[in-house]
């Protein structure tokens, strides 16, 4: 009988042991496939962007206080403190030593605001991507019904917010290897001086130019196309072809307008193009028929979408992010 209880004590225990380690063991095998699926799991890019505050900002740009921000006049002035202190405020690093790249054209002061994330990478921080929009217009107009303050919401405030919010976004992201430079230019108006002059300057820095993408009015959609913005040039590169991969849908397009017009060369993506000889392409949403007020009096806030200007911004993002981070420059200009 002794034996016997030895023999089932011991039993019991074994089996008790036995039961603890498969328990352990599926234990342990659900936390390493928990483990496992939580590696699997990518958390989604956060595109969100703040509709309020591109209203806000486009509103304040494209008001009557600034007096359509004709280069060299105070409206523009004003509208290159705002741009600064919101660089400032989310840490924004200056590629120059302040914010400004300051230039004379026909004895007119212009300057171009110029921020940049620098990149995370120790190789590939040295190759930029520029995101760019002008930020000046043509100022005072000829009176019509009694306004004469061409206020260019959609030419350019709009591009020009686009590029502000990027540099926001791009800042919390925080996620670039290669750097980001925002540019807005100005004196675009007056023949892309404002573009020319600082892509003189890059060049003379050696500055490694992968890219530049350029925004320009991007306030009202189109209709009955398949993607979100044209871009300019598109037969010269594959730059939305890329994009569009990155993107995982289809964000840009070809618009026959923009080559029958020859916007690629109208446009402040040209001077880099120019000296760099590099993909340097412009994004816009207007096709010439959704639009009547270019260069008008009523180019104003009130008059553009700015849900769609909220969806074109969130809409880049993925893109822009993948081109910074690739190990490649997969981005080329076509051999013709």
């Amino acid at each position: 009988m002794r034996d016997f209880f030895i023999f089932n004590s011991m039993r019991k225990i074994t089996l008790s042991f036995t039961l603890l380690a498969a328990i352990l063991l599926i234990s342990s095998c659900g936390n390493s496939q928990s483990a496992t699926t939580s590696k699997k799991v990518k958390t989604s890019l956060n595109t969100n962007v703040q509709q309020a505050e591109v209203e806000e900002l486009l509103k304040y740009l494209s008001s009557n206080e600034l007096k359509g921000r004709e280069t060299g006049t105070e409206g523009i002035e004003l509208a290159a403190q705002k741009i600064e202190s919101i660089f400032e405020e989310n840490g924004i690093q200056k590629y120059f030593d302040t914010y400004r790249h300051n230039f004379e054209i026909k004895g007119v002061e212009g300057f171009n605001v110029v921020g940049m994330l620098e990149g995370n990478d120790p190789k590939l921080k040295d190759q930029f991507i520029i995101l760019g929009a002008h930020y000046d217009h043509i100022g005072i107009q000829e009176s019509v019904e009694g306004d004469s303050i061409a206020n260019g919401a959609n030419d350019n405030a709009a591009g020009t917010v686009a590029v502000v919010e990027l540099a926001k976004k791009f800042a919390k992201i925080d996620d670039n290897k290669r750097s980001i430079m925002f540019v807005l230019f100005s004196a675009e108006e007056m023949g892309l001086v404002g573009a020319r002059k600082i892509a003189q300057q890059l060049k003379e820095d050696k500055l490694d130019l992968y890219t530049l993408f350029n925004f320009e009015m991007i306030g009202i959609p189109m209709h009955n196309k398949d993607y979100i913005g044209y871009l300019t040039g598109y037969e010269n590169s594959n730059f939305a072809e890329k994009f569009n991969e990155y993107s995982g849908k289809k964000v840009l397009g070809f618009l026959p307008q923009a080559k029958e017009y020859n916007l690629f060369k109208r446009s402040d993506n040209y001077p880099f193009f120019e000296e760099f000889n590099v993909p340097a392409q412009t994004i816009s949403t207007f096709d010439f028929t959704n639009y009547n007020y270019y260069h008008h009096v009523a180019d104003e806030a009130e008059k553009l979408d700015v849900v769609h200007m909220t969806n074109v911004i969130e809409s880049v993002i993925p893109g822009i992010l993948k081109m910074a981070n690739t190990p490649q420059k997969e981005i080329k200009l076509l051999k013709k």
